[in-house]
């Protein structure tokens, strides 16, 4: 076999036991989520080694979806930092043997407090199994390594239920993707999603106004002068009333021979999409998509016009 064909074998070992554990999965998977839900303290995560490593993955996972999680090493637990656990936390242990020494100390150290105990295990009639209030099977019939010792499969398993229990909480708590960007504000995600239209908006003096009686003629001036491929045209309270586009006048000649000494009251677009200058620039990018559209006009909460953003401005912003 080359080792091509080996390394599927692995791949292939290690989704069947992924699906084999799915099926497992059972109502204590739904208390699991219920009991973190209701948690008043933090999600406290341990495990030795491999399982440890795991368990660290699961905390940054939990921190960055809003769950409130730290990692407890089970040696340092031994040595001074069980002072960090209090009555309202919630113990998550990760193994796969259901027995380390380190692991008793800690769970015993629970119990005392009374804190509720999730296990993420491999060896679900394990005694530190039996010792916790929710036992979550990530069992493997064998490890993806060929003398079946090395942590393959059964970190694998592990780390996915980890993930299943931070998506299903994700889910349970309508998580979206705004809260997601206010725990990850320096990431390129974080700026995408909280980057007002307001920041990159052309505003003021560079929107491109006319009035009813401004031809169009006129208007292709005022179009090529403010280099944004549209025109806008308000009503007495600064309300827009309509938009006519690069796109529209090449429609208008294709109807009309002559349409230079048209008026803009005459040939501008009624029926137009706006968006809010204080909604975030995904939104503005999401509404171009759908309705196949370069430009916008921003207004305020008394839907007045305050600018306008074009695609190009969002694609030059980097953030797509």
């Amino acid at each position: 076999m080359s080792l091509k064909e080996y390394a599927r074998e692995v791949i292939r070992n290690e989704s069947e036991a992924l699906a084999a554990m799915a099926e497992r999965l059972d109502d204590r998977f739904d208390e699991a989520v219920d009991l973190i839900l209701n948690c008043r303290g933090r999600v406290i995560v341990s495990g030795m080694g491999k399982s440890g490593l795991v368990g660290k993955k699961i905390v940054a996972t939990f921190n960055s979806t809003g769950i409130s999680s730290f990692f407890l090493h089970p040696a340092e637990a031994m040595h001074g930092d069980l002072g960090l656990m209090r009555s309202e936390d919630i113990l998550m242990f990760i193994s796969k043997s259901g027995q380390l020494e380190e692991l008793d100390a800690i769970v015993a150290a629970a119990r005392r407090l009374e804190v509720k105990i999730i296990g993420l295990c491999g060896t679900i009639a394990s005694p530190l199994c039996q010792r916790a209030d929710i036992v979550l099977d990530c069992s493997v019939v064998s490890e993806a390594c060929p003398n079946n010792l090395v942590p393959t499969s059964s970190s694998t398993a592990a780390l996915v239920m980890g993930d299943a229990l931070a998506v299903a909480l994700l889910k349970a708590r309508n998580f979206t993707s705004s809260d997601f960007a206010v725990l990850h504000p320096a990431g390129f995600l974080g700026r995408r999603l909280l980057k007002k239209i307001s920041e990159l908006h052309h505003a003021g003096n560079d929107i491109p106004l006319v009035t009813p009686e401004t031809t169009v003629s006129e208007m292709i001036l005022v179009m090529t002068g403010k280099r944004l491929g549209c025109v806008f045209m308000n009503d007495a309270d600064g309300r827009p009333v309509g938009i006519f586009t690069d796109g529209d006048l090449r429609r208008l000649m294709e109807k009309n021979r002559d349409p230079f000494t048209l008026t803009a009251a005459e040939v501008m677009i009624k029926n137009f999409k706006s968006v809010s200058e204080d909604a975030v620039l995904d939104t503005a990018l999401a509404m171009m998509e759908k309705y196949a559209i370069t430009q916008l006009p921003t207004v305020d909460k008394d839907q007045r016009l305050t600018g306008v953003i074009h695609l190009h401005d969002i694609l030059k912003s980097k953030l797509v």
